[in-house]
């Protein structure tokens, strides 16, 4: 009997050639969520409780290359990962979606962010992958439905396919046929996201096993998806005018309303460090000076930072280890 996923592959499929060649390879940026995802409607499809929107990370994220070989293989930023690692795992058996194209892999992969440290390296890693594939397959297939299939791997790699802004849509279909992402609205040149790299290492409890913790636990997700609806929209109307005050209040809100469910689930999830809550702290104690700057946070400690071109000079001087990005760069 066919499982589901490999169903769903075999549906996106339908119709795509197949013309293999020596290898495949691909990039995909990593990309912070404004307007988060958290809680699954179908665990096994990967389809979410709410749609979220994003922005991506530039020149940040992953880079994969993809060979058929004798044997599984995979590799993380030059140095061989053991078979048995949850790294390795992972990706392997998501490769085992995909026997039309091949039954053992070589894999090498870099990425130029932490792994599994809350910069979202999950989500760039399953969309390289699925780009590195459509390059090996020759599918020739269109972001929207290289999107579904990243989303296999992880909800959040369906939007690092794309770059700028992007949503994914939650979809009502039960097969998970409506449930993709794209990128939307003009360029925003002026958009800073500022990274505060707190902690490197991996996270005890990752987001797939979080994130259903919270929703069979936590009494505050009940009015999750409620509010998380109405930021997207906020956030939304707010890229396309470009109210930079309105985005940066609805993106932080919805971040530590976030963090809040996780918290209040049990075991309580912890993402955050105490130099996390130092850096929330100093946000607000320079904004209440006058420096427009917001912030955001994922499933883990590190703090990203929402600015405008016009205040870079003066954020970074408040935040002295900084990383700036110019997504639209």
């Amino acid at each position: 009997m066919i499982d589901i996923q490999t169903q769903f592959v075999k549906n996106v499929l339908e119709g795509a050639g197949l013309s293999l060649k020596d290898s495949g390879s691909a990039f995909a940026p990593s990309n912070i969520a404004l307007s988060k995802y958290w809680g699954k409607r179908d665990p096994e499809l990967n389809l979410p409780i709410n749609s979220s929107l994003s922005i991506s990370l530039g020149n940040l994220g992953t880079k994969t290359k993809i060979r058929l070989a004798d044997a599984d293989s995979v590799s993380l930023n030059g140095t061989p990962v053991d078979l048995n690692d949850g790294f390795a795992i992972r990706t392997l058996e998501f490769l085992k979606l995909f026997p039309m194209v091949g039954t053992h892999f070589e894999v090498r992969t870099e990425n130029n962010i932490p792994t599994a440290a809350g910069l979202a390296s999950s989500a760039s890693g399953f969309a390289a992958l699925v780009l590195a594939l459509n390059d090996l397959a020759g599918w020739e297939l269109g972001g929207r439905m290289l999107s579904m299939l990243a989303r296999l791997g992880s909800g959040s790699a369906s939007r690092s396919i794309f770059e700028g802004f992007v949503q994914w849509h939650a979809g009502n279909c039960d097969d998970g046929s409506d449930s993709f992402a794209e990128p939307f609205s003009k360029p925003w040149n002026e958009f800073r996201i500022g990274i505060l790299e707190l902690s490197n290492a991996r996270k005890p409890v990752g987001s797939r096993d979080g994130m259903n913790r919270t929703v069979q636990t936590s009494e505050l997700y009940k009015s999750w998806p409620a509010q998380a609806n109405r930021d997207i929209e906020t956030i939304r109307t707010a890229i396309h005018t470009q109210d930079f005050p309105t985005l940066g209040k609805a993106a932080e809100n919805n971040a530590l309303a976030m963090h809040a469910t996780m918290m209040s689930a049990w075991p309580p999830l912890l993402y955050l460090q105490p130099e996390s809550i130092e850096m929330i702290h100093q946000v607000q104690r320079v904004r209440a000076e006058g420096l427009e700057v917001y912030l955001t946070i994922d499933a883990g400690p590190n703090i990203k930072l929402l600015f405008l071109e016009e205040n870079e000079s003066q954020v970074a001087a408040a935040f002295p280890r900084l990383q700036v990005i110019q997504p639209f760069g």
